[in-house]
């Protein structure tokens, strides 16, 4: 019988995969101290960011996809 592999629920809830397979994360230090930070940052944190290189091929491996 064959174990299953498990899901890392952490990441998995931090990484989004859209329909192309891409893996897409939010931007760190935008929920900490935002009065202080310029507004053109502000708005470009809510953006997701696409995981690319060696990131991408360690969390694929992580989320079993």
């Amino acid at each position: 019988m064959r174990i299953k592999k498990k899901t890392k629920k952490a990441v998995a809830k931090r990484i989004k995969a859209n329909a192309a397979g891409k893996l897409f994360r939010m931007r760190a230090r935008y929920q900490h101290k935002r009065v202080k930070k310029r507004p053109q940052y502000k708005r470009q944190a809510r953006r997701p960011v696409e995981v690319k290189g060696a990131d991408r091929k360690r969390l694929l491996k992580v989320l079993n996809v």
